[in-house]
């Protein structure tokens, strides 16, 4: 999901080579150690996407990774190329236009990467019988209700990049009705890029006092964590693991207190982080004042939810920026 609550602007959205024709744009690179039944990982530069490459090879399963202008996941052709080569058994989808102020003014570009991109991939794992493991967003929910979103909650995106998230499921559910799965997660860090723990780390290392919104909810979320459980589920009987799964770790807390907890582990003064209300940011698209999301699906399907968040942030912790130490 993305995450600007401390005032930056987020980064600008993954593309894909938008202007390629039909058959036009990158030419997909040719396998060279993906064997029939492996694993294809789109948006493999990524946060997300890096962490479950590393996860993949470490396990020593094949795996073909496609990094942003690899492959055009707009331009059909090329994808279904890709796809007859490779033959891989399991395909994860982590691309995505991410810019959530931009796609109020360019949703038909959000919707391009987000929705009709996705049918596409959808398309041709239907057609070489591999499953498809793509990931959304809390953002297809309104963010209003005070209690956790189940995963089966009916979804009311309230901005244009909620809408393009969830035109996306829906092209995964139903190009693929017995074999598609959602994997739906929020508030994600991670030890590639940039993102709410590496920048709050950094600020903490210059003492520098932040202010930080206090009434939007959620639940920190450490992406390797998340990689894990998609390898789980890749692995996983397909009927046990069709349908839509919340990755989110367990509990919740605020921005403010997310922050608080970073400092502290920083060696920093908790009391640098000071409230900050949603109200007096500057922001095009609304952010959800509740992006809690529930479990359930995982005990269904014979696997453990999340770890706390707390717990995960601290085993995450000495990865992620720079440490205090060193600055």
């Amino acid at each position: 999901m993305p995450e600007d609550p401390w005032g930056t602007r987020p980064p600008a959205p993954a593309l894909l080579h938008p202007g390629a024709g039909p058959h036009e744009g990158p030419v997909p690179r040719e396998p060279e150690v993906v064997a029939v039944n492996g694993w294809m990982v789109t948006g493999a530069g990524g946060m997300l996407g890096s962490e479950l490459c590393a996860l993949l090879r470490a396990r020593r399963q094949p795996v073909l990774a496609f990094s942003h202008g690899d492959l055009d996941l707009a331009d059909g052709y090329a994808v279904r190329m890709a796809m007859e080569r490779a033959r891989p058994r399991v395909v994860v989808n982590c691309a995505a236009y991410t810019d959530v102020d931009g796609a109020e003014s360019s949703e038909a570009a959000a919707l391009r990467v987000n929705g009709d991109a996705v049918r596409r991939l959808a398309q041709a794992c239907a057609a070489t019988g591999a499953r498809l493991l793509h990931l959304s967003t809390d953002y297809v929910f309104d963010g209003q209700a005070e209690a956790p979103w189940p995963e089966e909650a009916r979804p009311a995106p309230r901005t244009a990049y909620g809408r393009s998230k969830l035109a996306g499921e829906q092209a995964v559910l139903t190009e693929l009705p017995h074999s598609g799965t959602v994997v739906r997660t929020a508030w994600l860090y991670g030890a590639h890029g940039r993102n709410f723990v590496a920048t709050m780390k950094e600020k903490a290392a210059a003492g520098e006092a932040v202010r930080v919104v206090d009434d939007q909810h959620g639940q920190p979320t450490w992406a390797r964590d998340v990689s894990q459980r998609l390898y789980e589920l890749g692995e996983l009987q397909v009927s046990r693991a069709a349908g839509i799964f919340h990755a989110t770790s367990a509990g919740r807390t605020t921005w403010y207190e997310f922050a608080r907890e970073i400092y502290r582990l920083a060696g920093a003064d908790p009391a640098l982080v000071r409230p900050l209300s949603s109200e007096d940011l500057d922001r095009v698209a609304p952010r959800p004042a509740n992006s809690v999301l529930g479990h359930g699906r995982w005990a269904a399907a014979g696997l453990a939810p999340l770890r706390p968040w707390p717990e995960a942030l601290a085993e995450a912790f000495s990865g992620i920026g720079t440490p205090l130490a060193t600055r």
